[in-house]
């Protein structure tokens, strides 16, 4: 965890406090079940609660004390709970395993830091659908392999983030729910010592699932595909950092980051504006992905159980979820100042002498009955005046003055295929697909 990418909210989450008075609440809501079994007396899981109702501090220092002796954390938290209720606290961990607390914990804390990343990414949509919808018919280049390609508007390209940012949200929805599971069923999962209603009630409690099968261990497939959705939601936020970085290019300057006054761009160059946000969006996208590899070689492990994930996890459950929440947080911000130039935009469209408009000549002259190859050859012959000419010569002026097409197309025909409009007459469609039937 690095404190200059993270916010309170997500790291609260991650704090051995935070992870203790969880472990207190499984292990107390554990006791009261098996008071209500009659496997333990009624007045020990009443002294832990009687305990806690006092609201007390939770002494890290000290836990962590046990534990330099004890070299056992669970057994450590232990001891600190017993010395601080007494003789009841004997009854606590009653046919539970270390597993049982510590997967049970952690998935507590997985569906918490799910529920920010959730409200994070609602938050990022709202902002895409603002900014698609004030730009939903301001014309813009589209372009494969970076080149002009096509007219599309500004705000078809916000509404493609919108779609892929609403799949994440659905896809995060899921994970949440496949890790939210809940396991007490004791040493290699047999529930031999400890009935599987103490894990029901734990369950309730906690707004988790029961796991159907634990083997000690919940199984590492669920970790491994909620690491591997904030990786795909990682790489959306790259996706998304890497076409304002390059709108924001000197050549392109279609978009910026916004500049705040007395901002700095460079020690150097006092002129220089520079994408450092959605930069640094771009390296905290590579550290989030990174933490996937890891989850996913924890699937493995050794029959029933080993701790070989103990390690990742320590370090890939708070570093993912914080570092994705602080991304997702500095992603909307840059979305909601976006900087949005639109007579670039226009001056982008023109800059190369109408050569966007090449296929409908072509698809026109194949339906006025000129082969395709032939259609091809005569659009293209002219095009590429007109791009080594870097735009200066007109591909419409050309066309004009080509026998071979006027044999073909009339003038007024050919001038027809450069109507901008024709090339955004199906932005109310895909608009309403993404946003419904309003658009």
């Amino acid at each position: 965890m690095v404190p200059r990418y993270s916010r309170p909210a997500m790291t609260a989450i991650w704090t051995p406090e935070a992870r203790f008075r969880i472990w207190f609440e499984i292990e107390a809501h554990a006791t009261e079940a098996l008071a209500d079994l009659g496997v333990i007396p009624r007045k020990a899981a009443d002294a832990l609660w009687a305990w806690w109702a006092t609201k007390p501090e939770i002494d890290v220092a000290a836990i962590d004390a046990i534990e330099a002796v004890t070299k056992h954390d669970v057994i450590a938290f232990l001891t600190w709970v017993a010395e601080q209720v007494g003789d009841e606290a004997r009854f606590m961990h009653q046919g539970m395993t270390s597993s049982d607390v510590l997967d049970t914990c952690l998935a507590v804390q997985l569906a918490q830091a799910a529920d920010l990343l959730i409200a994070d990414i609602d938050a990022l949509l709202a902002a895409l659908s603002v900014r698609a919808h004030e730009h939903k018919m301001t014309p813009t280049i589209g372009r494969s392999h970076g080149i002009h390609a096509e007219p599309v508007t500004f705000g078809l390209k916000l509404a493609q983030a919108y779609a892929e940012f609403a799949r994440n949200r659905e896809r995060l929805v899921a994970a949440r729910a496949d890790i939210a599971t809940c396991a007490i069923s004791g040493a290699v999962g047999t529930f031999a010592n400890i009935d599987p209603r103490v894990e029901e009630h734990v369950a309730a409690k906690l707004g988790l699932t029961v796991e159907p099968v634990s083997t000690q261990v919940i199984p590492r497939d669920r970790h491994a595909m909620f690491f591997a959705t904030l990786g795909v939601i990682a790489s959306s936020i790259e996706r998304l950092a890497t076409e304002v970085r390059h709108l924001q290019r000197t050549e392109v300057l279609e978009a910026e980051e916004y500049f705040s006054p007395g901002q700095k761009g460079s020690s150097a160059m006092p002129h220089k504006r520079n994408p450092v946000l959605t930069e640094n969006l771009t390296g905290l996208a590579r550290m989030v992905r990174g933490y996937v590899t890891p989850a996913l070689e924890n699937v493995a492990l050794w029959h029933e159980r080993d701790i070989s994930h103990s390690s990742v996890e320590r370090y890939i459950g708070p570093d993912a979820t914080i570092t994705l929440d602080f991304a997702l947080g500095r992603m909307t911000g840059v979305i909601e100042k976006l900087l949005v130039y639109p007579a670039r935009m226009e001056k982008n469209l023109n800059k190369m002498g109408g050569l966007v408009h090449s296929q409908r000549v072509l698809l026109a002259l194949t339906q006025a009955g000129v082969s395709r190859e032939d259609s091809y050859r005569l659009v293209q012959r002219n095009a590429m005046k007109v791009w080594e000419s870097d735009g200066e010569l007109s591909l419409l002026e050309l066309l004009k003055a080509d026998p071979e097409v006027t044999a073909a197309l009339s003038v007024a025909e050919i001038e027809d295929k450069f109507d901008l409009g024709y090339h955004l007459k199906h932005v109310d469609t895909i608009f309403a697909r993404v946003f419904g039937a309003k658009g």
